[in-house]
């Protein structure tokens, strides 16, 4: 963690060195308990420290990852429209934030924005976003918050206010969850908010199997590099002792359950060693590291209606391989 990450970090009360190792601990246990169970599991939210961070963003430019691409264009065509149903003097709340460069565009067309609070747990990649953004738009409060937004610590650390809310959650992160896990979610975020607040979410569509696999096994093999990173991480932070080379990167679309898998499919059988445990693999059993979950317009729709939310209006693409929803918390 660099100097500007730890002042920042002191001047809003929090101890760094805490923080780091809360955190630490936390990515332990899981992965000693996803690695112990069977099927064998690692949440894809540890994917994105600093280096996955980095080569999703490379994912992000390839011709193959259409998501990104499709929906940056669906955003181009629509902002005006979008910031209208955000209105005037409205705190934008971006779980997940990254380097928050898809709120950036929606920020600079809205009517007065009274504040911007991201929450994501890559404290440097975030505050250098909030250096960013503050250059360009000097008038707009950006409070970052700093851990794991399916939790509900960093919600309490939100600033309490009476203006109107409304979460922005972009990038079809809610694929990421499982059908129950995603209506858990959305509850959670409607709680958060108050009635008439709302919610502006990105979900990639269900389309053919090719397009989908295509993006999530890239022709430059940047997919391959960014899952088998998680196992670096594990052997840096962890004392792990895995031969990434003995993992191969798989990527499918599962039809019934309308999701693109990530595995790492152990390529011999082979005994690893994280934190001082033991972790036998059989030649092509596979890690499970990530779920896609796609939707149809009418099952997102019908997500919001169980979670607490009021749909308004989508923006999609004319192929509808995405599509954008806002939604009113009733």
């Amino acid at each position: 963690m660099n100097m500007a990450v730890q002042t920042t970090l002191r001047e809003e009360g929090r101890d760094t060195r805490s923080l780091e190792c809360s955190h630490l601990g936390q990515f332990e246990a899981d992965v000693l308990s996803g690695l112990a169970g069977a099927p064998k599991t690692l949440p894809c939210k540890y994917l994105y420290d600093e280096a996955g961070s980095k080569l999703f963003e490379a994912i992000c430019e390839l011709d193959d990852y259409y998501l990104t691409r499709t929906e940056a264009d669906i955003f181009q065509n629509s902002l005006d429209s979008m910031a209208a149903f955000l209105g005037p003097s409205t705190i934008l709340v971006e779980p997940g934030a990254g380097n928050c460069e898809k709120a950036e565009p929606l920020l600079g067309r809205m009517d007065s924005p009274h504040a911007y609070c991201p929450l994501d747990i890559s404290p440097e990649i975030l505050l250098a976003a909030q250096q960013r953004i503050q250059a360009r738009l000097p008038n707009l409060n950006v409070t970052p918050v700093i851990g794991d937004f399916t939790s509900e610590d960093p919600w309490a650390e939100l600033p309490v206010s009476e203006h109107r809310r409304v979460i922005f959650f972009p990038g079809s992160t809610i694929g990421n969850f499982t059908p129950d896990q995603a209506k858990g979610l959305l509850r959670q975020f409607a709680k958060y908010l108050r009635a008439g607040d709302g919610l502006l979410i990105g979900a990639d569509l269900v389309k053919d199997s090719v397009v989908l696999e295509r993006a999530y096994h890239d022709s430059k093999h940047i997919t391959e590099q960014f899952n088998k990173n998680l196992l670096t991480r594990i052997n840096s932070e962890l004392n792990g002792n895995f031969d990434v080379d003995a993992f191969a990167h798989r990527a499918f679309y599962h039809r019934y359950r309308q999701r693109v898998e990530m595995h790492l499919v152990s390529l011999t059988q082979q005994t690893v060693t994280v934190s001082g445990q033991e972790f036998s693999f059989k030649e092509g059993e596979t890690i499970h590291t990530e779920n896609s979950h796609k939707y149809t317009l009418n099952g997102l729709k019908e997500l919001l209606e169980q979670t607490g939310f009021n749909p308004k209006q989508y923006w999609t693409d004319n192929k509808q391989h995405y599509a954008i929803y806002y939604a009113n918390v009733l």
